[in-house]
């Protein structure tokens, strides 16, 4: 004697695709976190233009570094490339990086006790020498 199947006429049965796409966007994350520059530029076959020989030839610019700091007993409050100095001579050395170049970018570190009027005065005595090249950082 043969069974007969019996045919299911309830629902049709349905696949859940939310934890699949759970998965999917964890993976997802996971590479794009994982993913370092370095692995894309190094793959990468691009070739850039050779230089335009007719073009002018840009100067060397060089950096300028000041030091604001607190004054602290027989100190100077500005330290400019290295060397300890006072408003005066900082006003005299921008004058001769000026004289140079205006295009030179000039570092002005600040450090966290240093008083707010002195950083104020050598961004005015780089604004009077016309240097608008000027990035401030804290220390």
């Amino acid at each position: 004697m043969a069974y007969k199947r019996k045919q299911n006429k309830g629902e049709t049965p349905k696949l859940d695709m939310t934890p699949m796409i759970d998965v999917v966007f964890q993976l997802l994350i996971f590479f794009v976190v994982t993913l370092q520059q370095e692995d894309i530029l190094s793959k990468l076959s691009a070739y850039r233009p050779a230089p335009d020989p007719k073009a002018r030839k840009e100067e060397q610019v060089e950096t300028t570094t000041i030091i604001v700091s607190k004054p602290r007993t027989g100190e100077r409050p500005f330290t400019f490339n290295n060397r300890n100095m006072s408003e005066d001579e900082l006003d005299t050395q921008l004058k001769k990086v000026a004289a140079f170049s205006k295009k030179g970018m000039v570092l002005i570190k600040s450090t966290s006790d240093a008083p707010h009027g002195l950083l104020v005065k050598a961004l005015d005595l780089c604004s009077k020498h016309e240097l608008a090249n000027i990035s401030i950082f804290s220390m």
